[in-house]
Order: C-alpha cells, then structure tokens, then sequence
C-alpha cells in the first residue's frame, strides 16, 4: 500500500512540469481576450457610436451637379418623407402642361387634415396657383386636388406617382397619397433621403419649380369670387439663412421634422435632404451649408456641437465673417467677447475672499459699475442685432436678383411665377 501511494505521488510530480505550459498558455489567452475584446469592440462601433451623435434618423448633403457626397448617413433607409411627398406631386403637374386650366375643387379634396388652404367645394382655382400652395404651404387640399384633377381618382393618381419615382429613379419608395400622410388608410408611404434627393435634383431641372420652391409667400385668387388667398411658407431657413433657395419642409407624428433645402452661394449649389431631425433642423441646415461652401468635409460631431447650446436649442455660434485670402474666418461677436469676459471676471471675484467691510463696499461698487456696463452693453447688442438682420436681407435681396422669374405664356394671358 505504501509503495503504490509513493508511486502515484512521482506520477503526479512529473505531470506537473508537462501541464505547467499549457496553464500559462491558457492564462496568457485569457488575459488577451480580455484586454483585446473591448478594444476590438470599439473599432466595430466606431461609426454607429458617430452616428448616434447625430439626432437624425437620415440625412445627404451634395452639390447639385457633382458626383462627390458631402455627408450621408443611412441614405437607403425606409422612412415616413412627410409632406416632402407633395416635391413629387407638385412636379408632375408641372409638367402635365395644364397649369393655366381651372381645377373645380370637389368635397372629396376638402376632406382633409391640416395643413389645408381652407378651399371650399365648388370653388375654382388655378392649377399653378394649386401648386403653389402646396409647395408653399404645403397644403393638403390642394395636394389632392391636383390628384383628383390629373388623373380623375387619388388611386390612379398614386399609381402615376409610383411610376413617375421608378422612371426617376426612386428604387426604394412607396407612395400612398398626393399629400404625404403616413397612417390609417395611407400607411406605407416611405422614402429614402436618396431616393427624395433624386427627385430634387430632377425638378429643380425645370424653371417653373424653381420659381414656386422658393417663394415666401403664395397670393392668388379663386376664379369665380375673385376671393384672394394668401398662403406663407413654413421654411423658416428662408429667413435665417441668406443664401437658401428652398425647396420643401414636411411633418408628421411619424415623421418628424423633414426638410430638403438648397442654397447657393459663389456658384456653388447644394442640396441638403434630412429626415426626422430631433434638432433645430434650421440652424443643423446652416451650419452644414456653411461647411459645403467654406471646401472642407463636414464633420458630422463637429456640426452638430456647433449648433447645440445650452438649452437645449440650436443656435449659430459664430456671427461675424471676414474675408482673408479668400477664406472665410469667423469671429465671435463683440456682444459674446463681453459676455465671456463678464462671466471670467466674475469667476475671478468668487475666487477673491472678502477680506472685510471694505472689501465689500467695493465690490457692491463694481457690481453697480457692472450694472450699467450691462445695460450699455445690452443697447449695444440690440444695436448689433438690427444690423446683422440688414445685412441678412441685404445678403437675400442680392441672391434674389440673381435669379429671373420664369414667364409661362398661354394663349389668353402671361403668368409670371414669383
């Protein structure tokens, strides 16, 4: 008994120098899966940790005429397009050939949600002037009254629709309206930023479209009444932003905030299409034109920090611009330096101890003093601000000039589109 447990412990001695490589080889690859596995991690999730910065679902920025995309991000994804629909509407009956003819506005036209031109039954209105005011105010009612119109029914209207987008080009859209809803009955109307960028570079091709994409305001009268219609656009880029041109804003539950948005500047022309911005979309639309025009390569986190302020809400950072050497160089403003500089001096007073009573009094002076800095300060920037907004509609005035109206000649009259 004694000599076979002897025998079993020296097996057990020399098993122990041949397993002892294989321990460390174990341990060692244990140690590196460890270490390896998050930084491989990282690298696969590098972009999607990029993308989810960006608080929309889809977006592309390119410049009309070039084959070079700015930025992107997930250009073939299936999503609701909003009113962005009404671009593809709005273009076939502009190219029908009967935007002169009268459109009789039936009750089934009227039957619709918000937003609406408030057309009454019975009631006749150009086909242009329809356009317009779905373009322009993106009106539901005139959507479906071009529908009804052009093909007799909204059902063989929509199927118009879907083989106008194949023939463009749209491989991946589905339409179900004229309007762009996007539940009930119509549920399934999607597109892609791809796809809806397709269609805009095919209808800014035609001048008429160009012309009614970027008007402010649509006035036109109804053609038995002569009652006067007066319709505003829902672009707000129009006015914050001088060199936009357009084209078309969309919402709904589902949706979210759309835009697809042009502006030109030097020659250059770009289009930016942005699906359910979670955002300011104006001043993310801005700030991403701004970068298409300055020549560098937008960076999607940089851009959107840029436009991300405090509360929570985009604003434009930088507000004056130079020229040097054919760059452009932003400065803060001279308001924003004197809100820096107070709120740095007044880190350094909370830092300073209150020695005693005189220390005080002193303070309570130079915080008086502050006081009326302040005021001053704030007529200044009042000041500053009434002539950035000139120079704003100086900047749009010059850019309108340098398009010219469209003129449609017809055998009875001369509409000029504007």
């Amino acid at each position: 008994m004694y000599r076979q447990r002897n025998k079993a412990i020296q097996n057990r001695r020399k098993l122990i120098p041949e397993a002892l490589p294989i321990f460390k080889f174990l341990v060692t690859f244990l140690f590196a899966s460890v270490i390896l596995s998050p930084l491989s991690l990282h690298a696969q999730t590098a972009e999607d940790s990029l993308h989810s910065q960006v608080p929309i679902n889809s977006f592309i920025l390119k410049e009309i005429g070039s084959s070079t995309v700015l930025m992107e991000k997930d250009i073939d994804r299936p999503v609701s397009p909003a009113s962005l629909t009404k671009i593809l509407t709005c273009t076939m009956a502009i190219e029908s050939g009967r935007l002169d003819h009268d459109v009789l506005i039936t009750k089934e036209a009227t039957m619709v949600e918000p937003s609406i031109a408030g057309f009454k039954p019975g009631e006749k209105i150009k086909l242009i002037d329809l356009v317009k005011a779905a373009m322009v105010n993106s009106s539901n009612d005139a959507a479906f009254a071009i529908a009804i119109y052009l093909s007799g029914n909204v059902d063989a209207f929509v199927s118009a629709m879907n083989a106008k987008a194949k023939m463009i080009g749209m491989k991946n859209s589905k339409f179900t309206n004229p309007a762009g809803f996007d539940k009930g009955i119509y549920a399934g109307n999607t597109s892609t930023a791809g796809d809806l960028l397709r269609l805009t570079e095919y209808a800014v091709k035609n001048p008429v479209f160009n012309d009614i994409a970027r008007l402010e305001k649509a006035v036109f009268t109804e053609q038995t009444t002569q009652k006067v219609y007066s319709l505003k656009t829902h672009n707000k880029l129009l006015d914050k932003y001088p060199y936009a041109v357009g084209i078309k804003t969309g919402f709904t539950t589902k949706a979210g905030c759309c835009l697809i948005a042009r502006a030109i500047k030097n020659n250059k022309d770009v289009l930016l299409v942005m699906l359910n911005a979670r955002t300011d979309r104006w001043h993310v639309a801005a700030n991403m034109f701004d970068m298409a025009f300055l020549g560098t390569h937008p960076d999607p986190a940089s851009i959107f920090s840029l436009s991300k302020g405090d509360s929570g809400r985009a604003r434009v950072l930088f507000v004056n611009e130079r020229i040097r050497s054919g760059k452009r160089v932003y400065h803060l403003s001279k308001a924003a330096l004197r809100s820096k500089n107070n709120a740095i001096a007044l880190s350094k007073s909370h830092r300073k101890p209150k020695h005693n009573a005189l220390a005080l009094a002193k303070q309570s002076h130079k915080a008086k003093r502050g006081a009326l800095v302040n005021v001053k300060s704030g007529r200044k920037t009042k000041k500053h601000d009434l002539i950035s907004s000139k120079q704003v509609r100086k900047n749009k005035k010059r850019v309108n000039l340098s398009y010219k109206p469209f003129t449609l000649h017809t055998a009875d009259q001369l509409y000029i589109v504007a």
